[in-house]
Formats: C-alpha cells, sequence, structure tokens
C-alpha cells in the first residue's frame, strides 16, 4: 500500500507525526509526506520535536513548493491521501480546485483518480463557509474525520485520544491499528 500524508499548517500537526509513526509500524506501507511551511512552523511551536524527527517517519518526503513530484501526478499510483491535521486553507484549495502547492496537488490527483481521501479538519467552531467547503468535499466521496473527543473506550490521555482518532482515519484505508480501542457494545 503507498499513502500520502500530508500535515498542514492547521493546530495540532502533532496529529500528523502520529499517523506517520503509525504507518512506519504497518508493513508494506509506503508513506510519502508533505510538510507545508506553516505545520513546519506549528511544529516548532507546537512540540519538542524537530523536522528530521518527524521526517524520518516517512519513506519519502516531498517538498510542498515541487509541483514537479512524483504524486503530482495520476500516473504515480497510490492508494490514497490522509491530510492530518488540514487547515480551513488546504481544505478550501481541496474542494475548490486550487491546487497551488503540492498538498493540493495531491489531493486533486487524489479526486481526479477516484483515490481515497480523507482530512482531519482542524478549527472551531466551523463557519458556515468551513462547513459549505466539507459539504463539497462530502460530495466528491473525500472523508471528514474531524478530531474529536472520545470518551467510550477509557480514553483518558491526550495520546489515547490522538491513538483514537489516528485509528478511526486507517479503517477508512482498512487497516487495523493495534492502539485503536473500539467500541465493544454493553
Amino acid at each position: 500500500m503507498r499513502l500520502i500524508v500530508g500535515i498542514s499548517g492547521a493546530s495540532g500537526v502533532i496529529l500528523g507525526y502520529y499517523m506517520l509513526k503509525a504507518l512506519r509500524q504497518i508493513p508494506n506501507v509506503e508513506t510519502h509526506a508533505i510538510i507545508t511551511e506553516g505545520a513546519a512552523l506549528n511544529f516548532s511551536c507546537e512540540t519538542n520535536l524537530t523536522l528530521e524527527e518527524v521526517m524520518a517517519q516517512a519513506d519519502v518526503v516531498h517538498a510542498n513548493t515541487n509541483l514537479g513530484a512524483t504524486i503530482s501526478s495520476g500516473s504515480f499510483k497510490t492508494d490514497g491521501m490522509i491530510i492530518i491535521p488540514c487547515s480551513m486553507k488546504s481544505l478550501s484549495g481541496i474542494a475548490n480546485g486550487y491546487a497551488d502547492n503540492l498538498l493540493n496537488r495531491a489531493a486533486d490527483v487524489c479526486l481526479k483518480e477516484n483515490r481515497k481521501i480523507v482530512v482531519v479538519p482542524r478549527e472551531m467552531p466551523f463557519s458556515r463557509v468551513h462547513l459549505k467547503n466539507m459539504s463539497q468535499l462530502a460530495e466528491y466521496g473525500v472523508s471528514i474525520i474531524p478530531p474529536l473527543l472520545t470518551f467510550y473506550n477509557n480514553s483518558n490521555s491526550v495520546e489515547k485520544q490522538i491513538q483514537h482518532i489516528i485509528g478511526k482515519v486507517l479503517m477508512q484505508f482498512g487497516i487495523d491499528y493495534k492502539e485503536f480501542v473500539p467500541w465493544e457494545g454493553m
């Protein structure tokens, strides 16, 4: 399996790191990462991670400015794309076909090739414009998984909450994540 992981400049870039880290542990998954300029800044503001530590979790890292990267073409086969976190700027660009950087171009390629896309939008509250753009993406077949809190599985730490979100996203690609605690009924 080959997946693109886009980390945009929204708050919550740690989610992108956890996603790359989770995918690194899964055999036969090749990851192509895009870390936007805003995401790079947020890693320094929100975490103690260096960009080198984040990039080390991916098999291939592409510069967001490189519109000639392999993942900018539909002839480069992938199983889809995860954008985690997804800023409202990136979400709007994808919803409206404005592919001015590699993250948006890779998503545009996935749309035109009918490949799976999952966005993890980070903003609250959502404005009408945000909701309209999310609705448009949903009409295109994009899965939208906001990083919402969960309570049914005793996720009593930030890390367990993140693991839950990662598990929910990976389920969209048919990947079982060992850290995910599913609902088991009453």
